[in-house]
């Protein structure tokens, strides 16, 4: 299983502070903590969470991941996710690129479909190593049903502060419809001190909604007019919350997805395998990524101030979703075109 005892997150790293926002609060509709929810989801799109009730499925979650992992690579790899635009599966490291350059990432990851984690035994995308497949109605399914619950209530939230009709965008995200929801377990190798190869690029998230748990540090975020990326401190058992594509243009750009990126972690802890765990909650896949203005006066004023904006994909969240995934491989690249293909929301796509 992963290590419980890390080095500390070093103090002299320049931190970007994200607020605390507190899960038991939201769901008993709090005003000041949903205020405070929509100040970091619309200024940075980043927030820890804190009494999100999901540690002990999160810590299940690590020790099935560390056990999927020390397979072999060419068991791994019999459940290869592919260069078709399929999420579903195993990455292996160097699969992906970083950048425009092509530069191999250096994480590998498991991911694992919600449907498929919803329906087991019954097969809907795909079958995974045998550890995960032994666990998913003991293991994996929890932790997906909790995370759902979590992105849920804050979907609702912000539904209503967008002023849209009760219940609009949960529509958006059927539990029962075919979706790029998924749960992501990723291992990335310890480094050389002071080494910054980036683990994975610069990037917006293809869906609505991230709930990220880690143990050590890496995550960095490029805040508003700023050029300068910064670490967010992992605080134990405080998910790491963010927005993501989907729900930017849901909102008309109202609620903010910020471009980030995962680096080695700093100081002693780069010495460490790092490891996290994240469910991405996404809309199903024939949802169509448009703002939703004529549900909401909101919306539509905030699409009205943003001309130079785009908030009429004309494409389906499984085509928005298949089109980021496919162009990141490896495999299928030609040059710097691939990597721009691969691109979503970013404010500049040529960060690095």
């Amino acid at each position: 299983m992963p290590a419980l005892a890390f080095p500390p997150f070093p103090d002299d790293v320049p931190t970007h502070p994200l607020l605390i926002i507190d899960y038991t609060l939201l769901k008993s509709r709090d005003p000041e903590e949903i205020d405070r929810l929509w100040e970091a989801a619309t200024k940075l799109g980043f927030w820890y969470l804190k009494n999100h009730g999901a540690t002990e499925e999160v810590n299940q979650m690590f020790d099935l991941g560390a056990e999927a992992m020390a397979l072999p690579l060419e068991e791994k790899l019999k459940f290869e996710q592919g260069d078709e635009g399929t999420s579903a599966g195993y990455k292996a490291a160097g699969a992906n690129a970083v950048d425009a350059t092509g530069e191999k990432d250096t994480v590998e990851f498991i991911n694992i479909a919600k449907n498929d984690a919803l329906a087991w035994p019954t097969v809907v995308h795909r079958k995974y190593p045998g550890p995960i497949d032994r666990e998913m109605a003991t293991v994996v399914r929890p932790f997906v049903e909790k995370s759902l619950e979590v992105n849920q209530t804050i979907l609702s939230i912000f539904n209503d502060k967008l002023g849209l009709p009760e219940g609009t965008l949960l529509d958006q995200h059927p539990i029962d419809e075919h979706s790029g929801c998924e749960a992501r377990l990723i291992k990335n190798p310890p480094m050389p001190h002071n080494v910054t190869k980036r683990a994975i690029g610069a990037h917006t998230d293809f869906g609505s909604l991230s709930f990220l748990h880690n143990r050590l540090g890496g995550l960095q975020v490029l805040a508003p007019g700023s050029d300068d990326w910064q670490y967010i401190r992992p605080i134990p058992n405080h998910a790491i919350c963010n927005v993501g594509d989907a729900l930017s243009i849901f909102s008309g750009g109202i609620l903010r997805s910020n471009m980030h990126r995962v680096l080695p972690p700093p100081g002693e802890q780069s010495a460490y395998e790092r490891w996290s765990l994240v469910f991405f909650t996404r809309p199903g896949n024939s949802k169509v990524l448009r703002a939703l203005g004529e549900s909401s006066p909101v919306i539509a004023k905030s699409v009205a101030s943003k001309p130079e904006k785009n908030f009429d994909t004309g494409v389906t969240a499984k085509e928005w979703f298949a089109r980021r995934v496919k162009y990141q491989r490896i495999a299928n690249r030609k040059g710097p075109e691939s990597w721009m293909s691969s691109r979503g929301t970013e404010a500049d796509p040529a960060a690095a």
